[in-house]
């Protein structure tokens, strides 16, 4: 990856620092022809600005250096959290309090799911919550319905073969469990799509009601369903910490990953055992490639 040269920044954190979109979603922007710089149109990556200098343009509307929001967002079931719905839905960021900036959401929860969201129009911070790699922790409370048995819990640390791959829980507790219902608290540091839901139906158990309580050391305590409020100096801070303390390891100078030692499990090449679906319920996330372990 080239260096940005002396008193200029990559065009896409230029984009996410004002709050135009995550760094992902601004290379998109970039690569699809809807950026100017200095009135010439920049369509390919790498590319870099001047922040004092430069004009830039996104979809004919200046862009310029704003101050940096972070809410809090207690979301209810039915709300999207897409800044541009169609449909006409409810959306999170109606949510929020008049402000002269757009702001998105950290991370995402589906329609069905409420709880914790974090908006903001700081893209870095964004980029580095949502990253797998950071593994910054996000607990939810999952009910399904009937008793789960007790080795569920171990089952969703280990990991559960989906379509896409292997999801696992970083912990799981059981905090009800009754012939009727059980309600579970699970923590996840990655992120695949709908991970709780499908860990769970994966293992018999759908979700009847899912709700994210906390994003690393920010908690929905307090916040009514939906309201929404700036998050505090204190909170703030207590973030930049988390995400300190949960910063990817550099890779080895030689540019090779460590040599792992064996856990006992299948030999490379092996297939792997598939976990069946729980109480004999068909398996919608059969894989259907070789496993990767």
């Amino acid at each position: 990856m080239s260096a940005a040269p002396p008193g200029q920044v990559r065009l896409q954190k230029f984009l996410s620092d004002t709050g135009v979109a995550s760094r992902r979603r601004a290379e998109e922007l970039i690569l699809e022809g809807r950026v100017l710089v200095n009135g010439r149109m920049v369509d390919a990556l790498p590319a870099f600005v001047n922040p004092q200098t430069d004009k830039v343009i996104v979809d004919g509307t200046p862009v310029r250096v704003q101050r940096r929001e972070y809410f809090l967002v207690h979301k209810p079931k039915g709300v999207v959290c897409t800044n541009d719905d169609p449909s006409g839905r409810i959306r999170a960021v109606d949510l929020l309090p008049p402000l002269p900036m757009p702001l998105f959401p950290v991370g995402r929860l589906d329609a069905e799911s409420s709880g914790l969201l974090l908006m903001t129009n700081d893209g870095e911070l964004a980029e580095r919550i949502t990253h797998p790699r950071h593994g910054v922790p996000k607990t939810y409370r999952a009910e399904v319905r009937g008793r789960v048995p007790p080795d569920l819990p171990a089952r969703m640390k280990k990991g559960v073969y989906l379509v896409d791959g292997r999801a696992q829980a970083s912990d799981v507790e059981v905090v009800h469990a009754s012939n009727e219902r059980s309600v579970l608290m699970i923590t996840l540091r990655e992120g695949p799509n709908r991970q709780v839901r499908r860990m769970l139906i994966r293992l018999g158990y759908p979700v009847r009601t899912l709700k994210r309580v906390q994003i690393g050391p920010l908690s929905v305590r307090g916040l009514p369903v939906g309201a929404s409020r700036r998050l505090t100096p204190d909170e703030l801070r207590a973030l930049q910490r988390e995400l300190e303390s949960t910063r990817a390891p550099a890779r080895p100078a030689s540019g090779r990953s460590p040599r792992r030692r064996s856990s006992g499990g299948p030999a490379r090449g092996a297939r792997a055992k598939p976990e069946t679906g729980g109480r004999g319920h068909p398996d919608p996330e059969a894989p259907r490639r070789r496993l990767i372990t």
